[in-house]
C-alpha cells in the first residue's frame, strides 16, 4: 500500500550521520531531520502540554516550562489552536441571534456536517456522498451492521480478528444476539499463530477462502489498536467479496494515520472516530463511509428527519423522502460545537496533505524504531538493562505512526517512571506500552528525548531489582 520509492528510514538516518560525519543516534541527526522538515511549522497549530501541567510529573525530574513529549495522538490529538476561535464564533452566534444561527454563517447550525464533510473525502479516499460525520463510532458501526448484516442460514458469521478493541467486540456480540444466533459458532475470530502477536496475511485469506461462503460481514480494525498492525484493506476487501462477503473497516486508528482509499479499493463501509488522529477532542464528532455502489440498493433499517432530502425536510408531512447512500443514515441534527472542533482540525489536513504526513510519519517511526534497535541489538547492549521488543511489524506497508513495546521489566514500573519524565504515551493490557510519533505535531527531537528517558527509566529499573 506504499510506494517502494521511498527510501528505508534507517538508510535515511545513516545516510544524514555520514553527512554530519557523527554516529546515526547522535541528536545532530534528529535535529537535522527537524530543520529539514517540510511539515514542521504544522507543530505551531496545536498546544503542546507543558510539562508542569502533566498530573503525575515528577518537578525534580524535569524543566517544569518545558514542553511535554506527547505521544499519545493514537488515544486523544492535541487540541489545534482554532478550536477556541471557531467555538466561539458559533457561541456568538447563538448569543446575538438565537434560532437564526440554524441558516446563516460560514457553519450554518442546520447543515453544519455537510459544511465540513468535504474536508473529509481525501483523508479516506471517498466521494462527499459516501461520507457522514455523525455520531460516536460504535453508535455508527450498530447503524451499518443492522443494515449489511442481514444472516441467511447459509450465511451468519461475522469474522474479525482476534482481541478487536472492545467495544467492536462488544457491537458484533450484541448484533449477533439482536438476530438470535450463537456466538460462539456465528463470531468468527483469527487469531495469530502460536508464539506470534500479529496475524499474517496469508492465514486472513485462508480463512475467507475456506470459510467465506457462510460469512456474511467482514469487519476489520484498518489499524489495530494493540499491536499497531496495519491490515492490507484492499487485499481483504478483494478476498471477501470474491466470497460473496460484505467487508467494513473500523478506521479508528488508521484514519488521519495513513492513506486510505475506500472508494478505489471497494470497500462496502466503514466508520472512525475524530478525537485520536484527528484531533477533534474527547467524544469528538465520528464518521461513517458507504461506498456508492450502495446508495441505491442498501437502506437504513432505523431512519430518522435528518436522513430526509433537505428540500423537503421541513414541509413536516411525514413522507419520508430519504436521501441515497451515506447522508440517509443520518438521524439527527448535527451538534455544532463538535463540528466546531473537528473543522479546526481537519482545515490543517488540508494544508498538510496526507500523502505528505504519511511520508513524514514512516520516517519519524522509522527513526524511533533505528533507535531502539541500536540500543537493544545484543551486539551494541552497553548494560544488561531488561529486554524490549517491539511487537509492531517492522515493515511499513504494515503499520501507521504505533509502535507498541514490551518490557521484561514490570509495564506499571516503566510506565509510571516515563509518566514522571514528562512522556505521555499509554499502556495496554496484557503487557504493552504504546507510543505514537504524530507527523503533525511531533519532532525527531521528540524522539530522541523519549529514547534516551526510556533508556534512564530502564536501566533504573535494572538497579531497582
Amino acid at each position: 500500500m506504499e510506494p517502494s520509492t521511498l527510501e528505508v528510514p534507517a538508510d535515511t538516518v545513516q545516510r544524514i550521520a555520514s553527512q554530519l560525519r557523527c554516529h546515526p543516534t547522535d541528536e545532530r541527526v534528529a535535529l537535522h531531520l527537524d530543520e529539514e522538515d517540510k511539515l514542521k511549522h504544522f507543530r505551531e497549530c496545536f498546544y503542546i502540554p507543558k510539562m508542569r501541567d502533566l498530573p503525575p510529573i515528577d518537578l525534580s525530574l524535569v524543566n517544569k516550562d518545558e514542553n511535554a513529549i506527547y505521544f499519545l495522538g493514537n488515544s486523544l490529538g492535541l487540541q489545534p489552536k482554532m478550536v477556541k476561535t471557531y467555538l466561539e464564533e458559533e457561541l456568538d452566534k447563538w448569543a446575538k441571534m438565537g434560532g437564526y444561527g440554524h441558516d446563516v454563517g460560514k457553519r450554518p447550525w442546520i447543515i453544519g456536517d455537510e459544511s465540513i464533510v468535504g474536508l473529509m473525502t481525501d483523508i479516506v479516499g471517498a466521494n462527499e456522498k459516501e461520507i457522514v460525520l455523525m455520531n460516536g463510532l460504535t453508535v455508527n458501526l450498530h447503524l451499518l451492521l443492522l443494515s449489511f448484516f442481514k444472516p441467511t442460514s447459509k450465511r451468519y458469521k461475522i469474522l474479525l480478528e482476534a482481541k478487536a478493541f472492545p467495544s467492536d467486540h462488544y457491537a458484533i456480540e450484541s448484533q449477533l444476539q439482536f438476530h438470535g444466533l450463537n456466538v460462539e459458532t456465528c463470531m468468527r475470530i483469527i487469531k495469530p499463530r502460536e508464539g506470534e502477536e500479529t496475524l499474517r496475511m496469508e492465514d486472513i485469506l485462508e480463512v475467507i477462502e475456506k470459510e467465506g461462503d457462510t460469512i456474511a460481514v467482514i469487519l476489520f480494525s484498518g489499524v489495530h489498536f494493540y499491536t499497531g498492525q496495519l491490515f492490507n484493506m484492499p487485499a481483504i476487501t478483494k478476498a471477501g467479496q470474491a466470497k460473496g462477503c460484505f467487508v467494513g473497516f473500523d478506521l479508528a486508528h488508521a484514519v488521519g494515520n495513513v492513506e486510505l482509499h475506500l472508494h478505489d479499493w471497494g470497500v462496502d463501509f466503514a466508520c472512525w472516530c475524530s478525537y485520536k488522529y484527528l484531533n477533534s477532542g474527547a467524544g469528538g464528532l465520528a464518521g461513517a463511509f458507504v461506498h456508492g455502489k450502495h446508495a441505491r440498493t442498501i437502506r437504513p433499517a432505523i431512519v430518522s428527519w435528518f436522513g430526509h432530502e433537505l428540500n423537503t425536510r421541513f414541509k413536516m408531512d411525514n413522507k419520508l423522502q430519504l436521501i441515497p447512500g451515506a447522508s440517509g443514515f443520518r438521524i439527527s441534527n448535527p451538534p455544532i460545537l463538535l463540528v466546531c472542533s473537528l473543522h479546526a482540525s481537519l482545515e490543517i489536513f488540508k494544508q498538510a496533505t496526507v500523502k505528505a504526513l504519511r511520508r513524514k510519519s514512516i520516517l519519524l517511526t522509522g527513526y524511533l524504531e533505528y533507535m531502539i534497535k541500536h540500543y537493544y541489538n545484543k551486539d551494541n547492549a552497553e548494560s544488561k538493562r531488561p529486554l524490549m521488543n517491539i511487537i509492531t511489524p517492522s515493515h511499513i506497508e504494515e503499520r501507521g505512526c504505533q509502535l507498541t513495546l514490551t518490557f521484561s521489566a514490570p509495564m506499571n514500573y516503566v510506565y509510571k517512571e516515563l509518566e514522571k519524565r514528562g512522556v505521555v504515551c499509554d499502556k495496554r493490557e496484557p503487557n504493552g506500552i504504546r507510543v505514537a510519533p504524530v507527523p503533525l505535531y511531533n519532532s525527531f527531537h521528540d524522539v530522541y528525548k523519549f529514547v534516551h528517558l526510556l533508556i534512564s527509566v530502564l536501566d533504573s529499573a535494572e538497579t531497582k531489582n
